[in-house]
């Protein structure tokens, strides 16, 4: 793996990994917020990096507002160029949590080899499962808690996953680096759950509220205590901006009703769907 460099190989036991992208799937910034809040609260140290050169387009045809995206990051102050920055993929280590992160940029081009490099690096550590959050635009309200949609590498998984009130969505479309991921996942001996968070396609900002929300999820699936009172409060503050902002268009507020009696019916038919399940499995009397 030349594209790989590991600085630091620190003693954990079968850690569990957390990916995140920028890009597709990132929303609100969900999927790359909820590893940077991780790594900041748990003061997670950078090991390793992937060499970026391999993986991105950084010229094209196109506008320039098309191609910017695309461009390396630069800052110049009076004339002084002072930074200059390719895209960046590290992976973190939490020490004392015994978890790995790592924050990338989707990749434009060779998807197998860049997915090779995450499993080398896992396989190096003895990670035996990877976690993802991402997010995506839909029509769910601001005032509601966000639904998360779930897949994973095995059918075995689901059962694991019940009663964390994941939908285990269909789709067919474009795929992202993560489907490959969790499609190559058993082939590597790993495990793979992805929890994509639904936010309203009607806010552009950070959403901390997704972000706890995925992070909630996960904290019980790993037992780790992920989401901080600095996190709750931002999307308190989050939530009242927006009420604010909102108030200022009256169709939108007449929109969003809209979209609340949806979310409580869907919500509705959902908690009648799970009494069923109950009652078939004797268990509804407990």
């Amino acid at each position: 793996m030349d594209k790989l460099t590991i600085y630091q190989r620190p003693l954990l036991s079968n850690p569990s990994l957390l990916v995140g992208f920028t890009g597709w799937m990132d929303g609100g910034d969900v999927s790359s917020g909820s590893v940077a809040y991780l790594q900041k609260k748990f003061a997670a140290e950078m090991i390793a990096e992937i060499d970026p050169q391999e993986f991105y387009l950084f010229n094209f045809p196109g506008s320039m507002e098309e191609v910017a995206q695309f461009r390396p990051y630069t800052l110049i102050k009076e004339g002084i160029i002072t930074e200059f920055h390719y895209p960046q993929n590290q992976f973190f280590c939490a020490s004392k949590e015994n978890l790995l992160l790592f924050l990338g940029k989707e990749p434009n081009m060779k998807w197998n080899e860049y997915v090779e490099n995450i499993f080398f690096l896992g396989k190096e550590f003895g990670v035996k499962r990877i976690y993802f959050i991402g997010s995506v635009s839909g029509l769910i309200p601001h005032t509601r808690e966000p639904r998360v949609t779930c897949s994973v590498s095995d059918e075995r998984l689901k059962k694991e996953l019940e009663g964390y009130n994941l939908y285990f969505n269909d789709y067919e479309g474009p795929a992202s680096i993560t489907t490959l991921l969790t499609l190559m996942a058993p082939q590597k001996g790993v495990e793979m759950i992805n929890l994509v968070v639904e936010i309203p396609m009607y806010i552009q900002a950070t959403n901390p509220k997704g972000i706890s929300s995925a992070l909630g999820i996960l904290s019980s699936l790993l037992n780790l205590p992920l989401v901080g009172e600095d996190l709750v409060n931002m999307s308190e503050e989050f939530d009242r901006n927006v009420e604010q902002l909102v108030k200022k268009y009256p169709d939108l507020v007449e929109r969003i009703k809209k979209l609340e009696e949806n979310y409580d019916r869907e919500i509705l038919e959902d908690d009648q769907n799970f009494r069923e399940w109950l009652r078939r499995h004797g268990i509804d009397k407990i």
